[in-house]
Order: C-alpha cells, then structure tokens, then sequence
C-alpha cells in the first residue's frame, strides 16, 4: 500500500513538472518568474496646517514595505501587508512657521521603489522668516538682461505650457478670500512635474498667480512673504531647467473686471500696490522671468465687444502695470513685459487696443487667448464634438471656426502686432477632452482634437505667436491635462505630440 501512494506521489510530480516545462516552452512564466508590479495613486499628498487623514491606494502581487521616520509628523495605518490595499496618512497640525515635507519610500522585492512625498503648509498667519525690506527704487541694472528685443526673444521661447488651477486657485466666500494651491484638486506643485514638463519639448511655462487670497493685510494690499518665498520656490522649478517663465496677477477674485470710470482710481492704484511688491521681490531675476500685468480683464458675465468707456478703462491697467514695473529700477528697468487685449481676445485687441508707453523701447509683448470655436474648445454639453473644414455639415460640428478662421485671426495678429515689433504670446489655447462620449464618436473625437491642436500651434508659430498649452490638471471628461499632476507622467500622449510635432 506505501509502495501505491509514493507511485501515486511520483506520478503527480511527473505531471507537474511537464506542465511547468510546456509552460516555459511556450514562452509563459516560470513559478519563479511571475512579475511584481508596485503601485500607488496619488504618489503625492497635500496638507493644509491643521493636519487631516488622507487615503493612498497601494496596488501590488507581492509583499510590500511602506517606510518612513519613526515618531514623525506623518504616519500610515498600515506598512506592510501582501496585494492591495487602501492607507490612512494620518498628518499632525503644523505649529511652526514652515512649510514642511516628507518622502516615504514603498518597496517590495523585485520591483522598482517609489518615493512618495507628502507636504504641509505652514502655520496659519505665520511667515518662514521676516521678509527683508526692500528699496523702492534701485538703479537700473542690466546685468543677465540681454541686449535683445522681446521680439528676439520670443524666438528663443519655443511652445508654452501652463500650470493651471494650482498657484492662482482661490476660494471665494462672502467676500473672504482664502485657498492655496491644492485648493482646485490639483496636488502642490513639485520640481518633478515641471522637470517632466520641460522633458516632454516645452521651452516656456506660464504660472497663473492670485495674490489676494494670501494678503497680511486686506486693506493695505500687503502680500503674504510666505507666499512670495511659495511662488518663487515653483519659478525656479522652471528657470531650474533653462525655461522661460511667465507670472501674472490672474483672476484674484475677480477685482479688476469691472474696467468702468467709477472704478478706475481704485483698481488701479491697488494694481500697483500689488505690482510694485511683486516686481521688487523678483527685481534680480534675469531676462528668463517675465511679467503679465492682468488676465482676461473683462466686465463680469459679459464677454461682448467692449464699450469705448471698457476699452479705455482696460488699456489703463496695462499702462499702470508698465509703469509701476518700471518705477523699481534694476533689472525691471529692462525687463519684458506682456499687456494683455480686452478679456485677451484677438479681435477686440484688433479694435480697441492701445500701446501703453514705455520709457525702454522693444520690451514689451502682448498677450492673446484663442478657444474659438467656444462649442468644441470650452462648452461641456458635449454635442459638439468634432472640428475642421473636413466635418462641416456634421451635426457635431459648431458651423464655425475652421481652420480659415484660425488663419484669419491669426493673421491679424501678425499684421496688427508682430509686424510692427510687438511679439505675442498666445498664453492659453486648447479644447477639453470629452471622454463620456460612447465609441465611435469618441474617437472620432480625439481625431478631431489632435487635428485642432496640431493646426493652431502651427498657426500661431508661422504668424510670430508662442503658442501657450492650457493645462488645468484635470485628465477626467472635459479636462485639458497632459500630466499626471502627482509624477509627471503623460498621461494624454495623443495631444502632447499633436502640439509638440506642430512645431518641428
């Protein structure tokens, strides 16, 4: 009976090593060759000082080790445990008066570690430091500022990419402003996204800024030091990597879009209150960093051609902003500056456009945006899905806006400023990706939307714009994100080529 079982035991062994061998003959794993895959959404995570629980998403086939400092201000629910699983970080309040950063490190055996960071902000009403005071005015410096024209420099700028919903987001209640930079769903900015950015072919960033929500002093206009020290932390991200970087007051909460009479002296002295802080903070900057005074200044909910008394009102902000830029010498006395058209609109630029006066002759830009046609770049519904001469006719097309519209406007552009020295930045362009749409409409879809990318970067390149990419982070239905915001990856590879090749 022994004799049975141990033939019985052989016999099984002998079958399972043939379908171990036929497995590794056809090319399948070995028992000892199985892949181990490590992963983790979001690989970054972002506090605000009071500290909070957040969860992570760890996905694996294998053991794995989350590892970080013992007896530290951030710590997990769990560090170590076999497949996937979800984990608490549990972040303590932040009594100090830094902004405070720590990596865990997720391992497991046969798979490539991953660094996690997780950041929190400082203290509320607290500063890393006391903020040096400043000189009003120092003597021009020219010292990194090139003897260059901005329309030669703008041929050094290469395609743009923004960094949308993240310094300029701000929360708006009752007329209390508040917020940071997390407070759009974007994670805090790190130096791997915009090196990731700079790797994927852009040459420029843009990083829209609101300043009013981190004000010591709501009455006075004083900006936060901390947030300035915030600010310049992602400026030189950019300048770290030879870009070009554009900074501006954006949206803010909206305090400039009332361009009337009634509302003239006070927007424009707080303009250059805030204007003279910011400039004189980043006064010893080379010719890489550049100011935009303002942002699709409009009057609010209404996107129409603007009246002579708006159109006036508007053209005043840009000359307050030159002058205040000016007025605090050194490197500033050379800087480049962009101005920007009414609500940044290319025909209203055409019509209502004027040229602010500069005490430096050729440093200034200005400023367009370009989402025509509204129906397939910005408008969510998603019936309107589908662009180009080609798909006229279609009922998903908008009827308008083709690409000899594209050649029209831009057209325009080039003879009204390019060709009279003037460079224009094209400083937010795109279409929203619209991801709910069922198949095939979908892809005919992002067809559609390669083709529109492909053909205003190269519109705007060969008429003397620099074409600036709006990105907003968000890679869901009705986004415009390229990256994944948290690592850097691309994560829309379609739409970066169909920029980045339109420019070779």
């Amino acid at each position: 009976m022994v004799n049975f079982f141990k033939y019985l035991l052989l016999s099984a062994l002998a079958v399972l090593l043939m379908q171990i061998w036929a497995c590794a003959e056809k090319g399948g794993p070995k028992p000892d060759e199985v892949e181990v895959h490590l992963g983790v959404d979001p690989s970054n995570l972002s506090f605000e000082s009071a500290g909070g629980v957040q969860e992570l998403a760890i996905s694996s086939n294998a053991i794995w080790k989350l590892e970080y400092p013992s007896g530290s201000w951030a710590r997990a629910s769990l560090q170590s445990t076999k497949g996937d699983a979800t984990v608490q970080i549990t972040v303590d309040k932040n009594e100090t008066t830094e902004r405070r950063q720590m990596d865990f490190t997720l391992t497991a055996q046969g798979a490539q570690s991953i660094t996690l960071s997780i950041s929190q902000e400082a203290a509320e009403g607290t500063t890393t430091s006391e903020e040096p005071e400043l000189e009003d005015f120092i003597d021009p410096d020219n010292t990194g500022m090139r003897s260059m024209t901005s329309l030669e420099l703008s041929q050094e700028m290469g395609l743009g990419w923004n960094l949308g919903n993240s310094m300029e987001a701000i929360l708006a209640n009752n007329g209390e402003l508040s917020g940071g930079e997390t407070s759009w769903g974007n994670p805090v900015v790190t130096k791997q996204l915009i090196d990731a950015v700079k790797a994927a072919g852009f040459n420029t960033i843009r990083i829209p800024v609101s300043w009013s929500h981190k004000m010591q002093n709501a009455e006075t206009f004083d900006i936060s030091y901390e947030w300035k020290l915030r600010v310049e932390e992602v400026v030189n991200y950019a300048l770290d990597n030879d870009m070009y970087v554009l900074i501006n007051i954006h949206w803010d909460g909206g305090w400039m879009d009332a361009p009337t009479y009634e509302n003239q002296d006070y927007i424009n002295n707080r303009l250059a209150v805030m204007w003279k802080q910011i400039a004189k903070f980043f006064r010893n900057y080379d010719d890489h960093l550049l100011f935009a005074g303002s942002n699709e200044v409009h009057v609010a909910g209404d996107y129409g051609e603007p009246s002579s008394e708006h159109a006036e009102v508007q053209n005043s902000f840009n000359q307050t902003f030159v002058n205040t830029v000016r007025a605090t010498g050194g490197r500033n006395s050379f800087r480049h500056l962009l101005v920007q058209t009414f609500n940044t609109n290319i025909g209203y630029g055409v019509r209502h456009f004027s040229f602010p006066e500069d005490e430096v002759a050729d440093r200034l830009m200005v400023e367009v945006h370009f989402y025509d046609p509204y129906q397939f770049a910005l408008e969510e519904n998603g019936s309107t899905y589908l662009w180009g001469v080609e798909n006229s006719g279609n009922a998903a097309h908008s009827g308008w806006g083709d690409q000899d519209w594209v050649d029209e406007a831009f057209g325009d552009v080039k003879t009204h400023f390019v060709s009279k020295g003037y460079p224009v930045i094209m400083g937010e362009y795109g279409a929203i990706l619209r991801t709910s749409l069922p198949s095939p409409a979908y892809e005919q879809h992002v067809e559609s939307r390669n083709a529109y990318l492909a053909y205003v970067t190269s519109a705007a390149v060969s008429n003397g714009m620099i074409p600036v990419y709006w990105d907003n982070g968000y890679t869901g239905n009705n986004g415009f994100g390229l990256f994944n915001r948290n690592n850097g990856e691309v994560v829309d590879e379609d739409a970066l080529q169909a920029i980045i090749s339109a420019n070779r």
